[in-house]
């Protein structure tokens, strides 16, 4: 837990003050509480975690249950309106902006998001069903992606449109 909060730290910039920073500090100590042997005191961290979730989620308006399987260096670029199922899996170096949803398509149906690697998601994106986002992806701002993304592409759009991301190679800047 200590080790991926100094790694959420230097994510943050060392700024105390970055919301994100506050939601990832009680993310980690609700996975893990888990840990902990002794059953009355792991009833006794349940309660203080969910007290500190709810405080966190009213004060910054992220809803992270530390069910969701987070990577490392998960960055919330900005507060507000973000929610995230606890069905979620989401990789490494992962960037969340204000308004995004990441969870089921509808309520009946299990089966949530699974975020790759580097993924850039736009502010008031929604990305909804058991669906696969590849490594490498840029999300548009406010795109709506129902279908699965495969690594190096970019969505846009309502439902999103999926368009392969341009390779940049030393040939073609220097043409």
């Amino acid at each position: 837990m200590f080790r991926n909060i100094r790694e959420d730290w230097k994510t943050y910039e060392r700024d105390i003050y970055r919301q994100g920073f506050w939601v990832m500090c009680v993310y980690r100590f609700g996975r893990w509480r888990y840990t902990v042997r002794p059953s009355l005191l792991r009833k006794l961290f349940s309660f203080v975690y969910k007290l500190m979730k709810i405080t966190v989620q009213i004060l910054t308006g992220i809803d992270l249950p530390c069910e969701a399987t987070v990577g490392c260096r998960l960055k919330i670029e900005h507060f507000g309106g973000i929610i995230i199922s606890g069905d979620t899996v989401i990789g490494n170096d992962v960037i969340v902006r204000n308004g995004v949803t990441i969870g089921l398509k509808r309520t009946e149906e299990r089966g949530a998001p699974v975020i790759g690697n580097r993924v850039d998601i736009g502010a008031g994106a929604k990305i909804l069903g058991k669906i696969v986002i590849g490594d490498d992806v840029a999300i548009g701002a406010n795109a709506v992606v129902l279908t699965d993304v495969p690594s190096h592409s970019i969505a846009v759009g309502i439902p999103a449109r999926i368009i392969p991301k341009k390779r940049v190679t030393l040939e073609s800047v220097a043409a």
